[in-house]
């Protein structure tokens, strides 16, 4: 039996579930690394905004909701497969198989024990174990980079979605271990794993989970909220890539070819997934298809994530790009 960790039983709600009404404060793109906005103070009492890693306060922007205004669901609860009849066969859910117990399943509509962020696409799951500590998580509503900037309510700090790394307040500078899951269908899912389990939709929020509030975002020209370098190559931003550490194959390489294996690592690309940032409806988006990452030597399943090339090359601006010949 393989175990889904109960990804240590924080589940943070996906940003798609509200569409932001984003209105960056003047009084941040002005500020310097040295001129902490000091309304900060009065929502994030403890963070400690002397401890830090950022160049500057003006990389940091609202984006939209306030502190919790996306709210986690910290209990999440579980049914078996064959209860669950809301979910369409090629939407898109995150994998969790750990050795040990149940394989979990966690919609990308009302990711848990995972993180998602749609304006990056960048789907990831941590341990939440730091130095003795099991922390909980929030949404901070703050964006980087266009990407989603997650707190831990043990110590208020500010932590960065896209590479787990603590960013603003005690935890600065420590990264966050990433475990080895990965997006499928939920038809790739339930066949694998019939008697296994997923998520049940949460109650007591105002979400509509299973719609797409980014209508056509992945096939759009610009990132949203992004002030960055775009990506090398002449490539798309928003193109998806397969980061596995710090180097990334471009998904259209993949599709094409269907199976790479280079640099120790052997990727899959198969039609079937739903994206969930096309159309309204989620499970009648366009096909993206699912990748999975594997050592090349053992087979063992590998860390890594699909991520839109402007988030990629935002965070890692050195990072290499398997471009192929």
């Amino acid at each position: 039996m393989r175990h889904a960790m109960r990804a240590a039983a924080t589940a943070l709600a996906a940003v798609t579930a509200l569409p932001p009404v984003f209105a960056p404060s003047a009084a941040v793109a002005q500020a310097s690394i040295d001129a902490v906005p000091s309304f900060w103070s009065v929502e994030w009492g403890q963070t400690d905004f002397a401890k830090n890693n950022i160049e500057s306060w003006a990389e940091i922007m609202s984006g939209g909701p306030p502190k919790d205004g996306i709210p986690a669901i910290d209990d999440p609860q579980f049914i078996f497969v064959a209860d669950e009849s809301t979910i369409g066969d090629r939407e898109p859910v995150i994998t969790v198989e750990i050795e040990g117990a149940e394989p979990r399943a966690s919609p990308i509509r009302i990711p848990i024990a995972v993180t998602f962020c749609p304006l990056c696409n960048s789907g990831i799951t941590f341990d939440r174990r730091v130095a003795g500590d099991v922390l909980s998580f929030g949404v901070s509503g703050k964006l980087r980079n266009s990407d989603m900037v997650m707190y831990d309510r043990e110590t208020e700090s500010w932590w960065q979605q896209a590479v787990g790394e603590g960013i603003v307040g005690q935890y600065t500078g420590v990264e966050l271990e990433t475990l080895p899951t990965w997006m499928e269908s939920w038809q790739e899912f339930k066949e694998r794993n019939p008697e296994g389990i997923v998520m049940a939709r949460p109650t007591g929020f105002q979400r509509r989970y299973g719609e797409n509030p980014y209508v056509n975002y992945d096939s759009s020209q610009r990132p949203f909220l992004y002030n960055g370098e775009m990506p090398p190559h002449g490539s798309n931003p928003l193109v998806r890539v397969v980061r596995v550490g710090d180097r990334a194959w471009p998904l259209t390489r993949l599709a094409d070819a269907g199976e790479i294996v280079e640099q120790g690592v052997r990727i899959t690309w198969r039609a079937g997934q739903a994206s969930a940032l096309d159309a309204r409806q989620i499970s009648e988006a366009r096909d993206v298809g699912t990748v999975r990452v594997f050592d090349a030597q053992t087979g063992e399943n590998l860390a890594h994530d699909v991520m839109f090339a402007f988030a990629y090359h935002a965070f890692w601006p050195e990072g290499e790009w398997m471009l192929g010949s």
